[in-house]
């Protein structure tokens, strides 16, 4: 058995709703960090809507006209953990308003760096979870982990899962079913899908710090300021 025991993961919740109980989001999100659980990882949820994180691509936005900005507290999270996990909500086909707020927080850091002069998210790895009663997973999954890339994450193989119901008002995930259940928990495709990325993201944070991250070689940064750009001049590289 892989020893999963020294990661830690931390999943955000960006539902609409201010309390985190209310939350069917937050339901399949528990789904994936049980599993991460039993096998030793250590986990955290954050609520977005607990905090009060305003919109921005600063590291505090107190310095920007807001009188509070909880971000800084929960980037400690974010920095600390390996694993990071988003969970949204889909309206209009979309991801939550909270989410693209969590996603342009994250953004802010982006100039901050790792001891190998790499961008501070390398050597982390990203998934997302998404929930609803219309169509749209697969569109939200593309641009959360779209985002994550971008930023420096790692995206293994099968990074997302979610569930819909039947399109239009209905039952949400972990609504009760009338007869005792949940609706969604016995869902083979989401139960298989949520379990496959869990898995999945468990195994990349493994492989990237068991081997240090990444090798800085070509994409450090402070070598290039340094003014170690690859020189396309030189008639040694030109084919």
């Amino acid at each position: 058995m892989t020893d999963f025991s020294d990661l830690k993961a931390l999943f955000v919740n960006t539902s609409l709703k201010r309390e985190p109980t209310e939350s069917h989001t937050r339901l399949l999100l528990r789904a994936s960090s049980d599993i991460m659980e039993k096998q030793g990882v250590a986990v955290e949820h954050v609520h977005m809507l607990s905090h009060e994180v305003p919109p921005g691509v600063y590291p505090d936005m107190t310095e920007h006209g807001w009188s509070r900005d909880d971000w800084p507290k929960l980037w400690e999270k974010v920095q600390a953990a390996e694993i990071l996990v988003v969970g949204t909500p889909l309206w209009l086909g979309e991801e939550s308003s909270v989410c693209r707020v969590l996603i342009e927080r994250l953004y802010g850091m982006s100039g901050m760096l790792n001891d190998h002069g790499q961008s501070i998210f390398y050597g982390k790895v990203g998934g997302c979870v998404v929930t609803g009663n219309e169509d749209g997973i697969k569109h939200a999954a593309m641009t959360i982990c779209y985002a994550l890339g971008h930023l420096g994450y790692t995206i293994p193989p099968q990074a997302d899962c979610g569930w819909i119901g039947e399109a239009g008002p209905g039952p949400s995930y972990g609504d009760d079913d009338g007869h005792g259940g949940k609706i969604g928990f016995d869902n083979d495709f989401t139960q298989r899908n949520t379990t496959i990325m869990t898995w999945n993201l468990m195994h990349l944070a493994r492989m990237l710090k068991a081997a240090g991250g990444y090798p800085n070689e070509g994409n450090d940064r402070t070598a290039w300021k340094a003014g170690c750009r690859f020189d396309y001049e030189n008639p040694e590289y030109r084919a």
